[in-house]
């Protein structure tokens, strides 16, 4: 017999009339446990609500721009046979609250130790409940050594898969030393930092008395104790509830007042790209910040001279002062055709700008003779003619030659822009022009492979990259990349670095030119390249090095074989 269940919005923080962002089933749909169901977006966290139970989907009740509170219908659920347990009896819940109370006390280690230190001096500041996630990432540290934090002052910025939040101080102090680091993994009751404690009071004692009311996730009419409890995510307390009381998703999980309204996807672009995502304006319903909202602003702040970027070492770098650009209505003029921009070039354009004003850019130009190369080249190709070996396979393993000889143009600046980070792997950018615009993918271990490995592997890259099925590990992790032009010609031109590497080897057209030997001149086969580099790490002597051991390199083949 079918049993139809209701599913519902649970505790979502005392939040009221939260807009519906996406409905993610339909009627038919077959859901697992825990399935995402909708997103919720309020002003301090984007939220996934998860199915309480499995079945199949029969009735949706809601819609994109709908308004929630907790105990709104999501959708009318036939519950497999063991799900309809749980979910079929709501009036026992207040019962259960203080069942859930009973054991809080013990549960929580950690939760109690901060007053343990005693008002005024060295206390520990804890990750709060985060809704029962573990190993959630700290993608930002917001203090330091020295540092003194008001209380609820952000520490840190972790960032699960449902949202971005800031652990704020539970007290006001100095900071004396600081447990966690960008990039480590947290759950409730790590250790964030030890502060000297300037409060007159000690941290909230470990009652466990308002765990109750929060225990009761599904009963709407407890809704104002945790909503009493929500601007203080830091506090003890927090830390009572046992697992078994915790809403099924983040909804104790916030952000600061102040946060913009964006999802932590856009806001892991907008660290990619360098922005400070608290200068952009959204364009989506409610003021929410979308990825194009990031890539105007950094177009935007280009032009006009802005502060596009954070962090002092980069934002150094702007300030450009220019004219807005210009508006021209071009009909006026004659006739005009409209076209959007591909999606890789308004993803390109935005870093391409980003890195051309950022850094600041030195080309070096060096010729190579080639002739001998050329000739080996083609005589490997009538020995194997199913496989297409270019020129670009000798130019990728003369340049990671160079680059173990010149160690620092296989580096990268970090996010300070105070540390150079040298690498100890050889991965190559190739650019390759595809139909919507240029793309990136990378060779790996250059050093490891053979002039036929690679060009096997070229050629299967190459063929991914305008097939539109290259994935973003194929085009991450290189080290330095090549723009060859050299099947479509030119004499020389200025590649731009791709951050955050720090140079880029720019390849024009071969072309005969008479070379004078020491007693005649003679034809030779000579290959224009054109070396960009980041000046803020290279200077120009070590460019001009770097170039010419390349351009030997490639003019004498037997020295790759060293």
């Amino acid at each position: 017999m079918a049993d139809i269940q209701e599913a519902r919005v649970p505790d979502i923080g005392g939040h009221d009339n939260v807009p519906v962002i996406e409905v993610m089933i339909k009627p038919g749909d077959r859901v697992e446990k825990e399935q995402s169901l909708i997103t919720l977006e309020s002003d301090k966290a984007t939220m996934e609500v998860p199915a309480p139970f499995a079945g199949t989907v029969k009735e949706v009740k809601l819609k994109v721009g709908d308004e929630v509170s907790e105990g709104a219908v999501i959708a009318l659920i036939e519950a497999d046979g063991a799900a309809a347990k749980p979910a079929a009896a709501p009036a026992p819940a207040p019962a259960e609250a203080p069942r859930a109370a009973a054991p809080a006390p013990a549960s929580p280690a950690p939760a109690p130790q901060p007053p343990s230190q005693g008002a005024g001096g060295v206390r520990e500041a804890l990750v709060p409940d985060i809704g029962g996630h573990e190993g959630v990432p700290v993608i930002e540290v917001l203090v330091k050594v020295g540092d003194s934090v008001a209380k609820d002052q952000g520490l840190v910025t972790l960032e699960s898969d449902k949202a971005t939040m800031e652990v704020p101080a539970p007290f006001a102090g100095v900071v004396k030393e600081m447990k966690l680091k960008v990039g480590d993994e947290v759950s409730a009751g790590a250790l964030i930092a030890l502060i000297e404690s300037t409060d007159g009071a000690a941290a909230p004692a470990p009652a466990a008395a308002p765990a109750p009311a929060r225990a009761a996730a599904p009963q709407v009419t407890e809704a104002p104790a945790p909503a009493s409890r929500r601007p203080e995510p830091g506090n003890a307390p927090e830390g009572d509830v046992p697992p078994q009381a915790r809403p099924p998703f983040d909804a104790n999980i916030v952000m600061p007042g102040d946060a913009p309204y964006a999802s932590p996807a856009v806001r892991a672009f907008a660290r990619e790209l360098g922005v400070d995502i608290q200068q952009v304006k959204g364009s989506s319903r409610g003021g929410r910040i979308v990825r194009d909202d990031v890539s105007a602003y950094v177009k935007h702040a280009l032009a006009s001279g802005a502060r596009p970027v954070q962090g002092g070492a980069v934002a150094a770098g702007s300030g450009l002062n220019l004219l807005p650009w210009p508006k021209v209505d071009f009909s006026k003029f004659g006739a005009i055709e409209e076209k959007p921009l591909s999606r890789i070039q308004k993803i390109s354009g935005a870093n391409l700008a980003r890195n051309w004003a950022m850094i600041p850019h030195v080309t070096q130009h060096e010729d190579a003779d080639i002739t001998e190369l050329e000739a080996f080249r083609k005589k490997l190709g009538e020995e194997n003619k199913d496989l297409k070996i270019t020129p670009l396979v000798f130019q990728m393993k003369a340049v990671v030659a160079a680059l173990k000889e010149y160690p620092q143009f296989n580096a990268s600046l970090d996010g300070t822009g105070e540390k150079l980070v040298l690498k100890k792997y050889f991965h190559i950018g190739i650019a390759v022009d595809t139909p919507d615009g240029l793309v990136v993918p990378v060779i790996r271990d250059v050093d490891k492979k053979g002039l036929l490995d690679l060009a096997r592997e070229l050629g299967e890259i190459s063929k991914k990259a305008r097939d539109k099925k290259l994935g973003p590990s194929d085009m991450s992790g290189g080290c330095f990349s090549i723009s060859s032009l050299g099947g479509i010609g030119g004499t020389g031109f200025t590649p731009i670095v791709n951050a955050p590497e720090v140079a880029i080897l720019g390849v024009s057209k071969a072309a005969i030119k008479p070379v004078w030997n020491g007693k005649e001149f003679a034809p030779r086969l000579m290959l224009p390249l054109s070396l960009s580099y980041d000046h803020r790490v290279i200077d120009g002597a070590l460019a001009a090095r770097f170039a010419v051991f390349v351009a030997k390199q490639l003019g004498d083949i037997r020295r790759l074989l060293l």
